[in-house]
């Protein structure tokens, strides 16, 4: 089974990116989990928790934080070069950056890759795999546009976390789950048990 790539960055919004994580490992899917080193610090600051580094510990963590044990969950420290996923030799079915911070951003685009994370994005590009960046900022000035138009050039598909009201929401939870759906419906990934528009309400 091929995985996914779900990368974390220090951008507030990280709880789409944990949802993306979980609805993965429900539904017995293959994650390989980055966070950056500025996540662990808006996870501490915004929501006080800490999150361990240590990749096994994360593991336990984020199988005891989400409540599932289904699913196959690897995770890595940010600045883990090594790792197989740094590796285009390394087969992947694609990579979602939620959230996206513009620093993380503004380095992919320019090819510079200071940490895992970005090695990773570059590989995906440079070996045509779905990238899928979920840009979290606002508002946006010429050069997030600029290096947003840059990735969306090279390939990488930009998906920003807008909610939808036609959907009738009634909690942030839903709101989140139908971001985090309508990015996996670019990886064309499917998932049991959640609820999807099918229409206006008659």
């Amino acid at each position: 089974m091929k995985s996914i790539v779900i990368a974390i960055t220090g951008a507030s919004a990280m709880q789409i990116g944990e949802r993306a994580v979980q609805l993965m490992l429900e539904n017995n899917k293959s994650v390989d989990l980055i966070l950056s080193k500025g996540a662990y610090e808006v996870a501490k600051s915004e929501r006080n928790i800490n999150i361990p580094v240590e990749p096994n510990t994360q593991c336990e963590f984020w199988r005891n934080k989400l409540c599932v044990k289904s699913g196959r969950l690897k995770c890595y420290r940010w600045n883990n070069h090594s790792a197989s996923i740094a590796s285009g030799s390394h087969k992947t079915q694609g990579m979602l950056i939620v959230p996206c911070s513009m620093g993380t951003l503004g380095r992919i685009a320019s090819g510079f890759s200071l940490d895992l994370i970005e090695r990773c994005a570059d590989v995906h590009l440079k070996e045509n795999r779905p990238l899928i960046i979920s840009p979290r900022e606002s508002p946006l000035n010429l050069i997030h546009i600029d290096n947003i138009k840059r990735l969306a050039t090279a390939g990488a598909l930009i998906v920003p976390p807008i909610p939808a009201w036609y959907t009738n929401p009634t909690t942030i939870e839903d709101i989140i789950d139908f971001i985090v759906v309508r990015m996996f419906d670019s990886l064309g990934e499917e998932f049991k048990n959640i609820k999807r528009w099918d229409g206006p309400i008659k």
